[in-house]
């Protein structure tokens, strides 16, 4: 598998979301800067990390979706890759119009970093497919803008069309539905904002992050 993070200004876990794929996967991970026009050929995987890109001028990840990169990362989408927003990078993919909805300032209005678990609400997904009968996993969260909004319209077709992947056991922001983590209607743009790559290594208090790079290694 090859792989591509991009980085922006502001981003802090580019790093881990490299080390996170490569130890989980063996994939080859390149770094992508913000600024670049192309990206690299092949890639099966890109990932939007998280942290505070532009430093969450304006609002999160919205002078980030106009990144040069992201023309790229939407033609991949449209071509099938697999992008994975996470955290900042969901932010990034909602901005972007890659997926519905908007991420709010969290119900409390303060930052939350704690592990929070999860419901798989879809195990059929190619990003969820190593869990296999599994339907709960532990990640970790750290937001103070991860309260997932969309109008009612929005959110009917959303629930409708299956498009929740993973919802929280105890909602820590204040999000819809208790919505975490969601897909595209393609199947291959999810975002999320817990971060699995917090979660790889069980010295790290949950390796059920690794399980999510390791379903796109997974037979469709």
């Amino acid at each position: 598998m090859k792989a591509a993070v991009v980085v922006f200004p502001g981003s802090n876990c580019d790093r881990d979301c490299k080390v996170a794929v490569e130890r989980s996967t063996g994939a080859a991970v390149e770094m992508v800067w913000h600024a670049e026009t192309a990206l690299p050929a092949g890639l099966d995987l890109i990932v939007l990390p998280g942290g505070f890109s532009y430093g969450d001028y304006l609002r999160c990840g919205a002078m980030a979706a106009l990144s040069p990169v992201m023309a790229e990362v939407r033609k991949a989408a449209g071509r099938g890759v697999s992008v994975v927003g996470i955290c900042n990078g969901f932010q990034v993919l909602c901005e972007s119009g890659l997926l519905p909805g908007a991420l709010l300032r969290n119900a409390a209005l303060k930052y939350v970093c704690k592990p929070v678990e999860l419901e798989i609400v879809r195990g059929d997904t190619r990003f969820t497919r190593a869990f296999r009968a599994r339907r709960s996993a532990l990640m970790t969260v750290g937001n103070g803008e991860g309260a997932f909004f969309a109008d009612a319209d929005t959110l009917a077709r959303i629930e409708g069309e299956g498009q929740v992947v993973f919802r929280y056991a105890d909602n820590p922001n204040g999000s819809l539905n208790d919505i975490a983590g969601l897909i595209n209607p393609g199947g291959n743009v999810l975002g999320l904002m817990p971060h699995p790559d917090r979660a790889f290594e069980k010295e790290l208090g949950s390796a059920d992050g690794a399980l999510l790079f390791q379903s796109l290694l997974e037979p469709a």
